[in-house]
């Protein structure tokens, strides 16, 4: 029996429709193919072929957190929505801030088997802003990391964030800012504005985020290194990005599916589902992230998807944690709030979920479009179908997902990691002997 697998009939990018081989793990051929003897053939008509997704802005939970996530669960989650790279933030217990945690990491990630999990190493000892943690080390582990940030924390210390940025500049590295002022956001709740003074909650301004985005580009400019901006969810920080670019910073940014797609009045039902840092913005902030993502103001989209136990959100709002799943859910929100619209084409979202996060995060031969010679990573998307989104479309620890019960449209089909079917049909192959558990 031969270990080959075709795709028949897949519309790969530009739209053509071509066949796709794989064998040892690798693209041998795209284009009219014909089937190799005893080769597993792939119905993939009316299907699209993307490049595996990769995920800047992943919250694994472990270690430490593994009543909200594991590795192996995070995976699973990442390739039933079509990922084969998700960068891990370094929000764990014990912090990733060391060499020993990240290569832990990778490790925990290559016994899973689904995904390439790449770790992203903290900026300061325990996140806790004071001193800088490994970064060198990091840098030069096993887990060869580049992307550095305390995600779920500013690095608030204006000092720090500039010897950060100093000294990943040595090895091409990139500070991800958690760009939240504390002291402007100390017992906020919600987006500041007109629904939170009439729910009477605490608000998280804008200007929050902006006021610290300002400050890094200024301090990235002056350094010469390179700056990127986790979760932007304003138009002030849109026209921030927009005149930093244009001032030649090294400067790129990312947007939530959640941000480019819910807005702060889902918060007057009280529903912990859509309690969220940063909060929901104003439908005036989800059209402007919307068209700074087709403008390509706006990078990349990243999940943060964050898991939390039952109990963390089956509470009244304010108690509740902040975050949101996002894995599984990703590319349809995608479409619907992008493709859609006619913001984006297919091309485009190969761009901002894949090619881009790739080469932020400097990951080789990760993101690039479907060739020969390369490593047999990919998925197959259905635009076609429009369907409820529901717990049985979950397949991480968690279900604090904020698009439970809504339409969405797409369905991701299969998934291929390095020739590898991790998903088949919709559904996420159980690789026995994997070495890993849930």
């Amino acid at each position: 029996m031969s270990d080959a697998t075709l795709i028949r009939g897949a519309r790969i990018q530009g739209g053509q429709a071509a066949d796709i081989l794989i064998e040892a793990g690798t693209i041998t051929a795209v284009g009219a193919v014909s089937a190799p003897a005893g080769a597993r053939v792939v119905d993939a008509d009316g299907l699209l072929a993307l490049p595996g997704l990769v995920d800047l802005h992943t919250h694994l939970r472990e270690p430490g957190g593994e009543a909200s996530e594991t590795i192996l669960t995070g995976s699973r989650a990442a390739a039933a929505g079509g990922y084969t790279t998700v960068f891990a933030m370094p929000n764990t217990s014990p912090v990733a801030d060391t060499a020993g945690v990240v290569e832990q990491e990778l490790a925990l990630g290559e016994a899973a088997g689904y995904v390439h999990v790449q770790p992203i190493g903290a900026v300061t000892v325990g996140q806790k802003g004071e001193r800088l943690a490994e970064l060198g080390a990091m840098a030069s582990s096993r887990a060869r990391v580049r992307v550095f940030s305390d995600d779920g924390f500013c690095v608030f210390d204006p000092l720090i964030m500039r010897r950060a940025l100093e000294y990943v500049k040595a090895f091409d590295g990139v500070v991800a800012q958690h760009a939240q002022d504390p002291r402007l956001t100390e017992g906020a709740q919600m987006n500041e504005g007109v629904v939170s003074a009439e729910l009477g909650l605490t608000g998280w301004p804008a200007v929050a985020e902006e006021s610290i985005i300002a400050r890094d580009v200024l301090l990235a400019e002056h350094v010469g290194s390179r700056l990127h901006v986790c979760h932007l969810s304003t138009a002030g920080s849109v026209d921030l990005i927009r005149w930093a670019k244009k001032r030649g910073v090294a400067v790129t940014a990312e947007v939530t599916p959640h941000h480019l797609l819910l807005t702060e009045e889902l918060v007057r039902g009280y529903d912990p589902r859509f309690k969220v840092n940063p909060p929901l913005r104003r439908d005036e902030d989800v059209r402007a992230v919307r068209e700074g993502l087709a403008d390509g103001t706006i990078d990349i989209v990243a999940t943060d998807h964050a898991p939390h136990p039952a109990e963390a959100k089956n509470c009244e709002w304010q108690a509740a944690a902040n975050g949101m799943v996002g894995l599984e859910s990703a590319i349809r929100v995608v479409h619907a709030a992008m493709v859609e619209t006619g913001l984006l084409d297919w091309d485009d979202v190969a761009r901002v979920m894949s090619a881009a996060p790739a080469r932020i995060g400097r990951l080789d031969g990760a993101g690039t479009p479907l060739s020969v010679g390369q490593a047999a990573s990919f998925t197959l998307y259905d635009p076609a179908p429009t369907r409820r989104f529901s717990a049985d479309d979950l397949r991480g620890r968690s279900v604090n997902s904020p698009y439970l019960d809504r339409e969405l449209p797409g369905e991701v089909r299969a998934t291929f990691f390095r020739g590898t079917p991790t998903v088949v049909d919709g559904a996420v192959v159980d690789l026995a002997g994997s070495g890993a558990t849930a």
